[in-house]
């Protein structure tokens, strides 16, 4: 059946700020949704409170509303169209789904005449609600943990007394397993049940009976009107179940599942997804599976709506899980559809891969001091990575470069731990590290069956790793003149750095690099194409490994290259790697406007980056995507084989202007600002002085490398101060201090964690308002695009403060000094392209605390409120397609635009929530008002006081 002709209008409902739980996989399956209904002459309409996603543009729906995401809302937007006949709530995870009930209970869609498509409230209702879940399973004859539900404490008492410990308490109705946990002692119980009973919004529990040391396994499926079902990927967990799956190591294909028990799940993935309803879409379903020779099957659970790992299942499989999914809501059925990767086979064909994936959760503790870091049922990384590879081995290796958390992969780094009891213990008690401290026990001598006992990691995975050990070993015998070409082949085609390499043989990484060249041990890139090289794949969606040469008949030996070069001029554009507190979705939706804009100035676009979650690495963004870590090896050797005009690096935040500098250092062309310009801005003495020739205030500073030097300057800048290390993100280990002991406390602390970095001590003007503006220059001329004030005082980080644009509350001749300064600086730094700076005002005088020649995280958000396509236009003025003065600026914004913070505290109960120079917010959402006697206004500025912590 084709499309639904009585379907010409479709409400699609986001999923608001970013939080942990809930991350940028849904502005890349909204925004797949939405291309896909204009596809087919839809009318789209999207309620979604994020600016910094690409799904909020005003070129991706037909109407944009950038509004709380409320049933209030909702009707606003429905009374405004009349004409829509459709809502799809799957596309905007939990959040979406939730709204869309409470609007349903509310009587909302029934009272407009609008249809739910994609998902029925009764199959959201039996999955949601654990009770119903365990009926219908029971009834469908598939297995389920011993579980009862409960909706008072007392019930919940009895059900534990019953089964006995360990048990599990899951929240009914909750994101990211929020109020989920695990309980192995009697005593902690009541006060476990009690967070589960509160945050659930229904008040219920379901109490299981623990299954600790079972695998777990993920199934991704769509079904369409005529009852098809296609199986698109199957991911397994590295970790065993009692980690939540957003917090788990995950790989595709499922590796070590006998074939038997791997159809068995499939028959009861599709009996489960038909049991919960009758609707065309997207569905994931997890199970746990017995470690013995039984393989016996349990359900965990169901979610009818494209989730985290479906949108990991698409990048793993290149299969676009969205947006069949949205063709199937509208009428399509799975046979009348293209497989959007090979163009010539339909979509009702189930992906094969030849080739491994491994996703690794990244976190981010240190933001929350003294939180527990304990992995278990709630989730609690703020982003993932995804290494592709031939082998587990090699994937394991490139998700671990990918990183960005200073390693280089497994081992070989001198990172590692070597503290007996200090592995066990971290073994024992699964955190952030354990992929690492896996490979540190083996290197250590303890037995495989010891790490197996402690950890419940199937041993097909720690045989992997004791294999890397062996060859570690096995390659430290040489030096790196005498190694033999096998064994260089082999680590590489393992997935270990030249880094590491370098490592083992005690030589540089430049060496290793030059003796695989000579060698000819080059990467090759294989393409992502659905069916394992069966049919012709269409689309360009590469990622790397190291291959043997094959020898023909006739005595030619060459390495296959699935990827060809164009003789066009290309462009690279690094991307922003993983998320996480202080980079996150802003960076990848300017990455993917420079992709754009970069192909409407006629180049061929590569994207290089590294995140399942995010639309730059979709198929079909740029015209080439590599799917590599961010990581210096991986890119050096793409532009050697690509070649390109030069490098964007200001639009991926500081994952890619870290690259800046080995870039210059290798001769490769920076697309825009240089970098001696970049790092001049980064170089605090370099920067004061630049300021002081321009006539331009700022706060006294100074410069030390050690806790006598920071002392000696306190006395010449006098307290309070503002400490911080140089060229980190996010305000990392930035804090302000009031005392010669603080001082000395948190300088020594920096430096055991950061060694080697300068610290930079400002006077730290207290009771300062703080204001950052935004910019485009050309080298000449010099655009702002926006002044911000921040309701909070000076003090707090600019990504911690609500912004007001324009500013509410600064005279003429403050912000003539604003303008003024920005030209200078941008000028002075010779930028080419976008610049951020951020400044403090104290008593009517501007005093600049930072300028950042890059994307920043505020451009969204003022290219949103303006209606501007601000980064590309910056694009342009980097590539010198065009000049400032060519642009006819034309800024829409009635009243005020302020930009809200959004904290995921409640991950993390017993944390200081104090705010201060140290970013905590994973998220943020857009307000509109009208003019400042809005109360939601006035809430925000009265209660601004309360924040400001040291």
């Amino acid at each position: 059946m084709p499309k639904r002709k009585e379907l010409k209008s479709v409400l699609i409902i986001g999923s608001g700020p970013i939080i942990i739980g809930q991350a940028c996989e849904f502005d890349y399956s909204g925004s797949q949704a939405l291309r896909s209904l204009r596809e087919d002459g839809i009318e789209t309409i999207l309620i979604n409170s994020n600016p910094a996603t690409i799904m909020t543009d005003p070129s991706m729906a037909d109407h944009v509303y950038l509004l709380p995401l409320t049933t209030k809302s909702i009707i606003k937007v429905l009374k405004k169209h009349p004409n829509i006949d459709a809502v799809l709530p799957t596309m905007g995870g939990q959040t979406a789904l939730n709204l869309c009930i409470e609007a349903a209970e509310k009587g909302i869609w029934e009272d407009f005449d609008t249809e739910i498509i994609g998902v029925d409230i009764d199959a959201i209702n039996i999955t949601e609600d654990r009770e119903k879940f365990r009926e219908l399973m029971e009834k469908i004859g598939i297995g389920v943990p011993p579980q009862a539900s409960a909706t008072s404490f007392l019930k919940g008492k009895e059900i534990a007394q019953e089964f006995g410990f360990p048990l599990v308490i899951r929240a009914s109705y909750t994101l990211g397993g929020a109020g989920a946990s695990i309980v192995h002692r009697q005593e902690d119980f009541d006060e476990l049940l009690s967070i589960g009973l509160e945050v659930s919004p229904i008040h219920e529990v379901m109490i299981d009976k623990a299954l600790i040391g079972w695998k777990e396994y993920e199934l991704e499926l769509l079904r369409d009107a005529n009852d098809n079902v296609v199986i698109i990927c199957t991911i397994e967990n590295m970790d065993p179940m009692g980690i939540h799956t957003g917090d788990s190591i995950t790989v595709a294909p499922a590796m070590t599942l006998s074939d038997r028990t791997f159809q068995r799940m499939r028959d009861m993935a599709i009996k489960m997804m038909r049991s919960i309803g009758d609707f065309a879409g997207g569905c994931n379903v997890q199970f746990a599976v017995s470690p013995d020779d039984e393989e016996d099957i349990i359900a965990i659970e169901i979610n009818p709506r494209v989730s985290r790992s479906s949108a990991l299942a698409s990048k793993a499989t290149g299969y676009p899980i969205a947006k069949v999914a949205t063709k199937l809501a509208v009428g399509y059925h799975l046979n009348e559809l293209d497989n959007q990767i090979t163009k010539s086979t339909s979509a009702l064909f189930e992906p094969s891969v030849d080739y491994v994936i491994v996703k690794i959760p990244r976190w981010n503790f240190d933001k929350f001091e003294g939180s527990d870091r304990t992995l278990g049922l709630q989730m609690k990384s703020v982003g993932e990575v995804m290494g592709i590879g031939r082998s587990f081995q090699e994937a394991l290796h490139k998700a671990t470069q990918s990183l960005e958390i200073k390693r280089n992969g497994l081992g070989a780094d001198g990172k590692g731990y070597t503290d007996y009891e200090t592995i066990i213990q971290k073994l024992t008690v699964p955190s952030w590290d354990r992929v690492f401290v896996i490979y540190d026990a083996i290197q250590l001598g303890i037995p495989l069956s010891r790490i197996h006992d402690i950890t419940k990691i199937d041993m097909w995975f720690l045989k992997q790793y004791e294999e890397l050990h062996c060859l570690e070993k096995e390659i430290t015998k040489y030096t790196v003149e005498s190694l033999p070409r096998e064994l260089l082949l082999e680590a590489k085609q393992k997935g270990f750095a030249d880094r590491q390499i370098a490592h083992m043989l005690d030589c540089y990484e430049s060496e290793v690099h030059k003796k695989r060249m000579s060698q000819d041990i080059k990467r090759v890139y294989k393409l992502v194409d659905t069916c394992a090289a069966e049919f012709k794949a269409v689309t360009p969606y590469y990622y790397s490994t190291f291959e043997e040469e094959i020898e023909t008949a006739d005595g030619k030996r060459y390495v296959a290259n699935d990827s060809d070069v164009s003789d066009r001029k290309k462009i690279v554009v690094l991307g922003s790697g993983p998320n996480r507190i202080g980079q996150g979705i802003e960076f990848d939706y300017c990455c993917v406007h420079g992709v754009l804009a970069a192909a409407e100035c006629g180049y061929e676009t590569i994207m290089i980056n590294c995140n399942p979650e995010t639309v730059s690495t979709d198929f079909d963004t740029a015209d080439k995507l590599y799917f590599e870590p961010v990581f210096w090896e991986h890119i050096y050797d793409i532009i050697l084989h690509e070649k390109p005009e030069g490098v964007i690096v200001q639009l991926g935040g500081q994952t890619a202007l870290k690259l800046a500098e080995k870039l210059d250092k290798y001769g490769i062309k920076i697309i825009g600002t240089s970098f001696d310009s970049l790092d001049l801005a980064e170089d605090r003495g370099s920067f004061s002085r630049l300021l002081q020739e321009n006539d331009i205030p700022y706060p006294e500073f100074g410069v030390a490398e050690n806790a006598d030097e920071a002392l000696e300057l306190a006395d010449k800048l006098k307290f309070p101060l503002l400490v911080r290390p140089s060229y980190v993100l996010g305000g990392q280990g930035m804090k302000i201090v009031i005392n010669k002991e603080e001082l000395e406390e948190h300088v020594v602390d920096l430096l055991r964690k950061i060694p080697n970095n300068k610290l930079l001590l400002d006077h730290y003007l207290d009771g300062a308002i703080e204001a950052e503006a935004d910019a485009i220059c050309d080298g000449e001329d010099v655009y702002i695009i926006g002044i911000m004030e921040h309701i909070e005082p000076c003090g707090i980080h600019s990504g911690d403060s609500n912004a007001t644009l324009p500013p509410f509350n600064l005279g003429e001749f403050v912000m003539q000094q604003i303008k003024d300064h920005t030209r200078k600086i941008a000028l002075a730094l010779k930028t080419v392209g976008l610049i951020n700076i951020q400044f403090a005002i104290k008593d009517d005088k501007v005093f600049i605390i930072e300028a950042n020649p890059r994307a920043s995280r505020t451009v969204p958000f003022i290219a949103k409120a303006y209606g501007e396509p601000y980064v590309n236009y910056a694009t342009k003025v980097m590539l010198g397609d065009k000049k400032v003065k060519d642009f006819k600026f034309n800024p829409q914004l009635e009243g005020f635009a302020i930009k809200q913070p959004v904290f995921s505290f409640n991950k993390f109960p017993n944390v200081n929530k104090n705010l201060g120079p140290e970013m905590k917010s994973t998220g943020e959402s857009i307000l509109f008002i009208d003019n400042l006697k809005d109360d939601e206004f006035y809430n925000l500025y009265t209660r601004r006081k309360m924040y400001l912590s040291k």
